[in-house]
């Protein structure tokens, strides 16, 4: 079923949704079904799994230094499809500008159909670790408005190399990333806006936020897509902090603020164990808020690890 038919269905009860990461080359997905197993019982509609782009590695070799380039955690596809199969609920792969061909953009997406994964996150990506600026790959999309066209053209039966006479054609449900605190490039909040509106046009049919602890930006955000004339479901990405390092570490990846009030806790802190339940704490008050608003889903970022998801689900739903 697709995302939008899960909150039709739901008729305004706001549903229950995370995202997890695949786990890196080597490790068993055991671990990744013991930190899904607890989350389950809050019945997930759907799970999204991401997508690394490709990095760069070294391997001494008689005493030099060969540069590879590498995905350190392959395997969304193979995953949402266990996922799938094993709980019997809806994946949503990410799908990636970067690192990725059209062909292999193409080729993923027919993968899909055929394992009856009719949604999927339409993202541009992050640069490449050790570089500052997106690049995009040769051969492949620079933006993600053009990724979602491609997407809306398959459903279409307009593949890369023209339209072809099908007799099971696509029917993706195109999920699309938004910013409360505006995109790190972008050069104001308009223009961001603009761009979303753009990839809602060109056939995007809902929008997951990123991460932000202040309801507020996100309350604004809405309002502001609405009079840009988005009216799709707009959803919010939650993420409880976890570590004192997130002080740090995420206004400076996701260039957004943090609030004064939650700051001065976490600061108090001995340790992270405390941090982790501040966190807990500040995400269920700000979850309890969002859904005495009536968003339809509340979407967590779980990084792998579900202690601290649960701790929040099991206060809400």
């Amino acid at each position: 079923m697709k995302v939008t038919e899960h909150i039709k269905k739901a008729k305004g009860k706001t549903l229950f949704s995370f995202e997890i990461i695949p786990p890196k080359k080597g490790k068993s997905i055991k671990e990744l079904y013991d930190n899904i197993d607890p989350l389950m019982e809050f019945n997930p509609p759907f799970i999204d799994v991401t997508t690394s782009r490709e990095e760069f590695i070294y391997i001494e070799k008689e005493g030099l230094f060969d540069r590879k380039i590498t995905r350190m955690r392959p395997g969304t596809l193979g995953i949402c499809a266990a996922i799938k199969h094993k709980y019997n609920v809806d994946t949503v792969p990410h799908v990636l500008c970067g690192g990725f061909t059209k062909e292999e953009t193409e080729y993923l997406l027919v993968d899909c159909h055929y394992l009856g994964i009719n949604n999927v996150m339409a993202l541009r990506g992050d640069a490449m670790k050790g570089e500052q600026y997106f690049k995009a790959t040769k051969g492949g999309h620079t933006y993600a408005t053009q990724l979602v066209n491609q997407i809306q053209n398959l459903n279409t039966g307009k593949y890369l190399h023209g339209t072809l006479d099908v007799d099971d054609k696509a029917d993706f449900c195109i999920g699309v990333a938004g910013y409360p605190e505006k995109h790190l490039e972008a050069p104001s909040i308009k223009s961001d806006l603009k761009r979303l509106k753009e990839k809602v046009d060109a056939g995007a049919d809902y929008v997951v936020t990123q991460m932000f602890f202040d309801n507020n930006k996100y309350f604004e955000f809405v309002e502001a897509a609405k009079k840009e004339g988005i009216t799709v479901p707009i959803i919010p990405g939650i993420k409880p902090i976890a570590v004192n390092r997130h002080l740090q570490l995420l206004p400076q990846v996701f260039k957004i603020d943090l609030p004064e009030t939650l700051i001065a806790e976490v600061d108090k802190c001995a340790d992270n164990k405390q941090v982790r339940q501040v966190g807990v704490e500040w995400c269920i008050q700000q979850s309890k808020e969002l859904l005495n608003a009536g968003v339809p889903v509340l979407h967590y970022y779980s990084m792998g690890k579900s202690d601290n998801i649960k701790a929040i689900a099991s206060a809400l739903f």
